[in-house]
């Protein structure tokens, strides 16, 4: 399994990335027996969509997961609805979305649309509800504290299993989603020892620590805000766990 970072400032873009989006891609035969790659999208935050052409053709996506329906992890959803409403190729069919209840009805509002039909004849909106599997792809949804409803991701393929946060404040959602992962993609928007909001998001300390306590074989920081140096971050974690860390950074490619 193979991880693209697209986007990965927290909160908004940022000078040197968009907000949150990772392309995981994986080798897998298709219903006709042919082998592919398969291309799934976790968020598609604000500035993502310009910045996944130059990894993936976006007509090639198999499917968006949306973590919660914040504007820096979902609204390029809108672009993705008229660029696949109105390519030059055609009406493209509709892409399986998955994301927490009301997920169609905030896109047709973000786009000022009618909620009827709203995006629904280019996105096929589904709501979490329990595991699911696109290709080779095994993804468990994990409930995780934030002020909306909001999940994290344990997506399994090929023997390897990557941990995503989403948003969150630390839990026990956080822990299932840590718990072993050979690579744990783990938010970091605040800093320690500041009056921080409770539920809401995690330091790089949460990080480290739940990285450590759970098994996590590597850790990956992203989600860090502009406003911060991503330098402050990873010296938190660091001090609570002693495997390997990397900073996301738009561009770089992590084999899981």
């Amino acid at each position: 399994m193979r991880l693209t970072v697209v986007g990965c400032s927290g909160s908004y873009p940022g000078p040197d990335a968009a907000a949150s989006c990772y392309l995981l891609e994986a080798e897998h035969v298709d219903d006709a027996g042919r082998q592919r790659t398969w291309r799934i999208l976790l968020d598609l935050g604000s500035g993502a969509l310009g910045v996944l052409h130059r990894y993936a053709d976006p007509l090639s996506i198999d499917a968006v997961l949306l973590s919660h329906l914040h504007a820096d992890h979902c609204l390029d959803l809108c672009g993705y609805y008229v660029l696949r409403r109105y390519h030059p190729s055609g009406h493209q069919p509709q892409l399986p979305v998955w994301g927490p209840i009301g997920t169609a009805d905030r896109m047709a509002r973000a786009y000022d649309l009618p909620t009827e039909p709203g995006m629904s004849e280019e996105f096929d909106f589904r709501t979490w509800d329990g595991p699911i599997r696109i290709g080779p792809f095994e993804v468990d949804p994990i409930a995780v504290d934030h002020p909306v409803p909001a999940y994290g991701m344990r997506v399994s393929a090929d023997g390897v299993t990557l941990g995503y946060s989403g948003d969150t404040g630390p839990c026990t959602g956080l822990d299932a989603i840590a718990d072993g992962a050979d690579l744990l993609l783990a938010e970091a928007s605040f800093l320690s020892g500041a009056t921080n909001p409770p539920g809401l998001h995690l330091t790089g300390s949460d990080c480290g620590e739940v990285a450590a306590r759970m098994g996590s074989r590597r850790l990956l920081l992203t989600h860090i805000p502009p406003w911060f140096e991503a330098s402050a971050a990873l010296a938190e974690a660091r001090a609570k766990y002693d495997g390997p860390i990397d900073l996301a950074v738009e561009g770089a490619v992590h084999q899981v």
